[in-house]
């Protein structure tokens, strides 16, 4: 499979050159050439398969062509060695729970995928060490940090902007130490993935190291989270609730909304998307306006949200063509704020005893209000309510946490402060 620019200023590259670049040499976001149709065969039979069972049969659809079966089939089952069950929250709204992996992050499902792809491709080809630069805004960084945590041949530099992710989110990857590097940095997650894109256009960093990143901007981090959209409609069908299908994504970085789409271009009977924003809404006002305006983004309390400048945009403009017209068709938005969250998950607590963590809250509120009578809806939930203590426990009262989380809070802080300037990170990484 050959990947291609969303700047289309460069030649197509192979997928191991899309995974180990990140970024193309344009400054654009690699996309797959073709995106597979499945058999309807595949769909009629979904329910009987399980969540590693369609996660490799999507996976080959993207992979195949560069991975062997076997290869392949052990990446996939490895990476996706736990469940993400569908629960019913009430009438047709149900809550897809993707916080059982072991950062409790629905970021584990790209993050360990992408990690055991990379390792692959380094092991194949006897490269020399490969760095791994991811920013974070909560959750990626723990996801990317654990899934390459002891790897060989890859040590991982995690940007996170200091102050600004919950201290249980922070335990998850700056107590890991090994070939794990927490880089504190004194600004905002924008900042922080300005320092990472920049460092892959510096010809002096990219002729000391080879770089990649493992942000939603690569294709191996963001294209599996496809996976778990095929199961959600396998486990409605099972229940027999597989008609005019919804469904809500807490929205950042877009990587995550981005993938379900793929998943609907591979046939996948998803009648609609919705985009749930928090305070950070500039894909809310392009749906509302047809122009994009990116802004600095605001600190609220669903962090992982906290984007000003979705990366991920390039790739749905450049999937459906660049029409606004378009993109609406498929996709209608929302926007609360951090009362409105609270709000929700007070409510949503006290009536169905169903505990959401901010971002989940975002994703079952625009369901909540936009669901249509004849729809089944599934939103989002996509990390666990403990990782975000200090806002649910004030709402709710205590919340226990999982001991996956306390094992994490245990360990002792390790990270370097840096100032948001490229000058002083480029200086930082030529001197590791």
């Amino acid at each position: 499979m050959q990947y291609y620019s969303t700047n289309k200023k460069t030649p197509d590259v192979s997928l191991q050159e899309a995974v180990v670049k990140g970024l193309a040499a344009d400054k654009g976001l690699f996309m797959p050439r073709e995106i597979k149709q499945l058999p309807a065969t595949f769909f009629s039979n979904i329910k009987n398969l399980s969540f590693q069972e369609i996660a490799y049969t999507v996976a080959d659809a993207f992979f195949g062509e560069d991975v062997d079966a076997e290869s392949l089939k052990q990446i996939v089952y490895d990476a996706l060695s736990f469940d993400v069950p569908l629960v019913n929250v009430n009438d047709n709204i149900n809550s897809l729970e993707l916080f059982h992996g072991p950062t409790l992050a629905f970021k584990d499902v790209g993050g360990r995928f992408m990690s055991r792809l990379l390792g692959y491709f380094i092991k194949k080809q006897g490269q020399q060490q490969v760095n791994v630069l991811v920013a974070t805004s909560g959750d990626t960084g723990s996801a990317v940090a654990n899934g390459f945590l002891g790897v060989p041949g890859i040590h991982v530099y995690v940007l996170y902007p200091k102050g600004k992710v919950s201290k249980i989110q922070e335990s998850q990857f700056t107590t890991l130490g090994q070939n794990i590097t927490a880089l504190e940095v004194d600004g905002v997650f924008d900042d922080c993935q300005a320092l990472v894109k920049s460092a892959f256009m510096d010809a002096d960093l990219n002729k000391k190291m080879k770089l990649t990143s493992a942000n939603s901007i690569n294709v191996a981090r963001f294209l599996p989270q496809a996976f778990y959209y095929f199961y959600a409609y396998a486990q409605l069908q099972k229940q027999g609730k597989d008609k005019n299908v919804v469904i809500c994504v807490p929205s950042g970085n877009f990587g995550n909304i981005t993938a379900g789409l793929f998943g609907k271009r591979m046939g996948l009977p998803i009648s609609r998307f919705i985009a749930a924003n928090n305070r950070n809404d500039v894909f809310f006002e392009y749906l509302k306006t047809g122009e994009y305006k990116p802004r600095p983004s605001v600190q609220t309390i669903a962090n992982a949200m906290d984007v000003g400048d979705p990366s991920n945009f390039a790739r749905v403009l450049d999937l459906y063509g660049h029409s606004h017209e378009a993109v609406c068709k498929d996709i209608s938005g929302c926007t609360y704020n951090d009362d409105q969250i609270r709000t929700t998950i007070k409510e949503v607590f006290g009536k169905y005893h169903y505990l959401l963590d901010p971002h989940g809250a975002v994703g079952y509120q625009a369901l909540a209000e936009h669901i249509r009578p004849e729809e089944n809806g599934v939103f989002l939930e996509t990390a666990h309510p403990a990782k975000f203590r200090d806002t649910v426990e004030p709402i709710v009262g205590k919340v226990e946490i999982p001991a996956k989380l306390q094992a994490f809070m245990r360990g002792t802080k390790q990270s370097i402060e840096l100032p948001k300037d490229f000058a002083s990170f480029k200086n930082y990484l030529m001197n590791v």
